[in-house]
Order: C-alpha cells, then sequence, then structure tokens
C-alpha cells in the first residue's frame, strides 16, 4: 500500500475490513455509521501506509487503533451534535458482491476466534479490554469506574490483548498445517 498498489489495499481490505466494521457496529450500535467509519479507517490506512512503523506493533494493531479513534471521534461528535465529514470518496478494490458469502464465513470464523479468546482471559483482563474497545472508554475512564489505579489499568489491557494475540497465533498456526504441503494460499 505504501507503494501505491491498489491491490494491496483490496487484500487488506478483504482482511481487516469484516473486523474493524465488526468493531464499530458494536461500539456505534448503528450500521450505518459503522460502515462510514469502517471505509473513513481504511482510506486513511491508505494515506498513511507510508509511515506505518513495524516497530510499534503489527499491522493489524495499527489498523484497529486507526478504527477505534474513527469510532470515539464519531461518538464525541454524536454527544456534541455535529457531524463528521468522511475522509475520502470510496475505496478502490472493495470485494465483489459475489465474493461476500465466503467473506461472511471467514468474519464468523475469525468473530468465533476471537470471542474465544476473549472469554479465555481472566475477568479483570477481559472486562478492562471490554471497557475499552467495545465501550469507548479510555483507560483514564475505566481507571475511575472500576475503582483501580491507572497503570494495572494499562497493563491487564496489554497483558490481555498478548494473550489473545497469542491464542489466535496458535489457531492460525494450526488452520496452517490443514493446508496440504506444496499447495500456497491465495
Amino acid at each position: 500500500m505504501a507503494q501505491g498498489q491498489h491491490a494491496a489495499l483490496g487484500r487488506c481490505y478483504d482482511l481487516m475490513g469484516p473486523v474493524v466494521f465488526s468493531l464499530a457496529v458494536r461500539m456505534l450500535r448503528d450500521r450505518q455509521a459503522a460502515e462510514d467509519v469502517t471505509q473513513d479507517v481504511f482510506v486513511q490506512v491508505w494515506r498513511q501506509a507510508g509511515n506505518y512503523d513495524k516497530s510499534r506493533g503489527s499491522p493489524e494493531a495499527w489498523m484497529m487503533m486507526i478504527g477505534r479513534t474513527r469510532i470515539l471521534d464519531r461518538l464525541r461528535s454524536r454527544a456534541a451534535g455535529t457531524v463528521l465529514k468522511p475522509v475520502g470518496d470510496h475505496l478502490p478494490d472493495t470485494p465483489d458482491a459475489e465474493d461476500w458469502p465466503d467473506d461472511l464465513a471467514i468474519t464468523r470464523e475469525s468473530a468465533a476466534a476471537v470471542r474465544q479468546a476473549l472469554a479465555s482471559l481472566p475477568h479483570d483482563q477481559r472486562q478492562a479490554i471490554e471497557l475499552a474497545f467495545f465501550d469507548g472508554l479510555t483507560h483514564v475512564e475505566i481507571s475511575q469506574k472500576l475503582g483501580v489505579a491507572l497503570g494495572t489499568i494499562k497493563t491487564r489491557i496489554r497483558l490481555g490483548l498478548m494473550k489473545i494475540k497469542d491464542k489466535l497465533q496458535d489457531q492460525l498456526g494450526e488452520a496452517d498445517t490443514d493446508t496440504p504441503q506444496g499447495q500456497q494460499e491465495n
């Protein structure tokens, strides 16, 4: 994407679009607003792909933080009664309509894997992550709501996200072993 390859954006959208959209629907509770935010996220990712720094985290984490920020901006603008302007007209190389059933099946599998990983966390880590990512609270707000030190909240979220990442990577590793040797996935 940093080199302007639209196919790279299409592949990124195919992989991460459903995840970003699911988060947006859950936090915004409005399908149309979630669609708008998802589009805004991928326009921003396209424009800022050259700024991505792999030493600061995975591309997925980078995109999810952009998504979370956009969603929180939308929630705050609702509260203030203002309307945000979209960051772009449209995304190139969006999936074709006939591909959607397959995408939905993959999305459901991914969502189930994330739900399972989240459910496997200790209660305090799961609660902090849900408040941050699904309810849109800041670390300070979570600290105040739970009556727990800010550093503790940050640690719970960081440890929980690391455990989720490890669990999902383990599942992906198992899925890769299901692919017959000598065959490549597209």
